[in-house]
């Protein structure tokens, strides 16, 4: 038993050390599926979608937007008492004495003396006594006050992340309407006149893509964050992008000098966001979909044609249906397994009637 002990102990205390080193100091994507940060989160996401989700009734949106957070300090916690059972049950296994208040001093001694060394407290009243078990609490220590450096520095590069992430969400709103659209953004564009910006617009699209897709790789806790507002989200605003650079690819009728640079960009933003999609559905093993509706119906497609001819920037005559199927096919299934595994509504490809941008509202009411 004392061996046995001492052998999970020793196994444990590697398991979330490495864990610990992939999750928070590995820049890199790890895609194997036992791992025990995807463990924790496979079960934490159970128990909230069944116990959580019935006592929440119409406020589940703003539990999910608390998972996040709640989560990463749930698994730090986590974290934290793997490794102070591992300590004890080396120390136990290994039948260290101990100086303690008890005459007979068991398992709860053992736990108890680790939980004080790995959190620094000094009491002193239980002790090591041989100079093995020294060692084991010295390092003990050591771990345990590394770990502190690690959540102290971990945390500001979370939040620095989300931050990045939300300014580029934020400043879709005026440009693409709430929830965002690609027939929205595209005729807002027209209308004003201002093609060329909407060059310029997919080329930082492309950049945000790009930081989205390194942040969220190193840190996939990211992806539970929810933005602030109502309406918006980091994959709506994703969805909408790609959405808008498989129009864009159909071509327009009007032979005008903005439309190559415009054709252009909106093939390299569109490979850089599909990448971002793919690989985040790789790492949150979130499997390709089917969608249960077709966000782009025939009917609505032949919508979309005369709202863009309204605005001055009629389709090209070979824009077909079936191309832009095509187009959504290589990214669609994707974003459908995303939408499905966190519980983020994908936007729709034409506004709805009467809609009202989060800027035009407030607590006191709307305007347009």
């Amino acid at each position: 038993m004392a061996v046995l002990a001492t052998v999970v102990g020793a196994l444990l205390l590697l398991i979330v050390l490495w864990d610990a080193f992939e999750t928070v100091v590995l820049p890199r994507t790890v895609t194997r599926r036992l791992r025990l940060a995807r463990l924790f989160y496979f079960y934490l996401g159970k128990f909230w979608k069944l116990v959580v989700r019935p006592l929440a009734g119409g406020r589940w949106e703003a539990f999910l937007g608390a998972f996040g957070p709640l989560s990463l300090i749930l698994l730090l916690i986590f974290w934290a008492l793997c490794l102070i059972l591992s300590f004890a049950l080396i120390q136990w296994g290994i039948g260290a004495p101990l100086i303690a208040p008890e005459p007979h001093p068991g398992f709860g001694s053992y736990l108890y003396m680790s939980g004080t060394t790995f959190f620094t407290l000094g009491y002193g009243d239980v002790t090591p006594r041989t100079p093995l078990s020294r060692t084991l609490a010295v390092g003990e220590a050591g771990v345990g006050f590394g770990f502190l450096a690690i959540v102290i520095g971990y945390l500001p590069v979370i939040y620095q992340s989300f931050s990045r992430r939300e300014v580029g969400i934020s400043l879709l709103d005026a440009r693409a309407s709430s929830p965002p659209t690609a027939t929205e953004l595209l005729r807002r564009h027209a209308e004003a006149g201002c093609m060329e910006a909407l060059t310029r617009l997919l080329y930082e699209w492309e950049r945000w893509a790009s930081d989205l897709l390194e942040s969220h790789l190193s840190y996939p806790v990211l992806v539970y964050y929810r933005s602030q507002h109502d309406r918006e989200s980091w994959l709506a605003a994703l969805t909408t992008i790609l959405d808008t650079c498989a129009l864009v690819s159909m071509g327009f009728e009007e032979d005008a000098a903005w439309q190559k640079p415009l054709l252009w960009q909106a093939q390299l933003t569109f490979a850089m966001a599909r990448h971002a999609v793919v690989d985040l559905a790789l790492i949150l093993s979130t499997d390709p979909a089917a969608p249960e509706v077709d966000r782009l119906p025939p009917e609505d497609f032949a919508l979309v044609r005369q709202i863009l001819q309204s605005a001055g920037i009629p389709l090209a005559d070979g824009a077909t249906e079936k191309r832009l199927a095509k187009l959504r096919g290589q990214y669609e299934p994707y974003i459908n397994g995303l939408s499905r595994g966190l519980h983020l509504e994908l936007p729709p490809w034409i506004p709805p009637t009467a809609t009202v941008d989060n800027w035009q509202t407030s607590a006191w009411g709307h305007f347009t």
